[in-house]
């Protein structure tokens, strides 16, 4: 995949602009690329140079609509990232669904979508962003936002060369991922109080796929006793990314380094292991720990957040990107509002977040029936005709009409959580 090279350097930074985005990751590249579609003056500040490491590799097929918009379609479509057609479960006795084809209730395109190389699928949006007109900057750290009272007026800035500057502006978007920038600073980020989950993951090469369809699907796999869970996502040069999830106390508050409790969990999930037998580590290990949260608050006067900025998902469903590049396309439509108004007051830009937390709460539902050891397979057996409502979901169509139909039935077979007890904040007002 080639990729451009000729950005802004630290040297034409501009003294004011109308909207700042803060980090270059889906969320942030989305907002920018959409503001500038609609004639709006953007700069994007992103601390790291691209291409750059970054987790959360699956996609879900609902990003397509996002990636339309930004007009990415026919890059993906010729890139080698793997088709990914379907997700599938494996039982804690090595039982394994059928696989979940999202083809089979909507035969558009759509519903096929990718397994990625995020340090490239990252970068080609952030290149499509500067060729739609944001003014990119990278290697240059957002040190703080400029408040006057409640209401934000900028930036402060920090170039390669190690000056600080600053940058105002009206509205500024906090896309700055789990760094949470404005949700530390406003003491807003709230954690999800059950999904407190760790993460220890590697890459293999020529490692077992499976044939046909099938072998770009994203597998699901419980270890015995449940006590976690395995990714296994194919990606690009027979490469696969595996990775095992599971209560901190559990997984990562334990005796040994990271390389031993992968191996130590690869031995309770003989599925994982067979498949592995095949192939060759490539890579060290990484971890991560306190997956789940959210922001009390999506938007206040003149600013906004986005991405992994507002709030993360446990990874089980692959939502993480799907709802990053939601959360910029929605807070840019409201933003350009916003701005074509002369109102950049809390309601005004935060009016889209009641609906994407509705999503996102369901979203929410499903990790926890699977947390509680809800067996999805099971479930369609019994009730058909919620196969489609189930789908939907798990393909992200999260904001449709009629969707949460299926909750209340799956209420009779595992607690869900309330929606008041996590995602019915108010997101628009200060």
């Amino acid at each position: 995949m080639a990729f451009m090279t000729s950005l802004h350097d630290g040297h034409d930074i501009p003294g004011s602009t109308e909207v700042v985005v803060i980090g270059g990751g889906p969320a942030g590249s989305t907002a920018a690329t959409i503001l500038a579609q609609y004639g709006h003056r953007v700069c994007l500040f992103e601390r790291e140079r691209f291409p750059r490491f970054h987790i959360g590799e699956s996609l879900m097929p609902e990003t397509y609509w996002t990636l339309h918009r930004l007009g990415v379609l026919d890059q993906m479509k010729a890139s080698a990232f793997p088709k990914k057609y379907s997700v599938q479960f494996v039982s804690d006795t090595g039982k394994e669904s059928q696989p979940f084809y999202f083809f089979e209730i909507n035969p558009h395109e759509s519903s096929q979508t990718w397994q990625v190389w995020r340090a490239d699928f990252d970068r080609m949006l952030l290149d499509n962003a500067a060729r739609q007109g944001v003014r990119v900057y990278q290697g240059t750290r957002v040190l703080d936002v400029l408040l006057d009272g409640d209401r934000a007026r900028g930036v402060r800035i920090q170039i390669a060369q190690g000056q600080t500057r600053e940058v105002t502006c009206q509205v500024v978007v906090d896309a700055s991922g789990q760094s949470t920038l404005l949700g530390n600073k406003l003491k807003l980020r709230v954690p999800d109080p059950k999904l407190r989950k760790g993460a220890v993951w590697t890459y293999y090469r020529g490692a077992r796929r499976d044939p046909g369809l099938d072998e770009g699907a994203t597998l699901v796999l419980h270890v015995r006793e449940k006590k976690a869970w395995f990714w296994y996502i194919p990606l690009p040069n027979d490469t696969v990314s595996v990775g095992v999830v599971g209560s901190m106390d559990y997984l990562l508050d334990r005796p040994g380094d990271h390389e031993q409790i992968f191996y130590e969990e690869v031995e309770r999930c003989p599925t994982v292991k067979a498949r592995l037998a095949c192939g060759q580590r490539v890579s060290g290990f990484f971890a991560t720990r306190d997956f789940s949260y959210r922001c009390a608050r999506a938007a206040g006067y003149g600013w906004v957040l986005v991405g992994d900025a507002f709030g993360f998902l446990d990874p089980i469903y692959s939502s993480g990107v799907f709802l990053a590049l939601k959360s910029g396309e929605l807070a840019a439509d409201a933003i350009h509002e916003g701005l074509t108004l002369g109102d950049v007051g809390p309601e005004r830009l935060g009016r889209w977040a009641p609906r994407f937390l509705r999503g996102m709460e369901s979203m929410r539902k499903l990790v926890y029936a699977f947390y509680e050891g809800f067996s999805f397979g099971q479930f369609v057996h019994t009730h058909p005709e919620y196969r489609r409502h189930l789908v939907d979901l798990l393909v992200g169509d999260l904001f449709k009409e009629g969707v949460t139909d299926i909750f209340p039935v799956m209420e009779r077979y595992v607690p869900l959580p309330q929606t008041h007890s996590w995602a019915s904040a108010e997101c628009g007002k200060a």
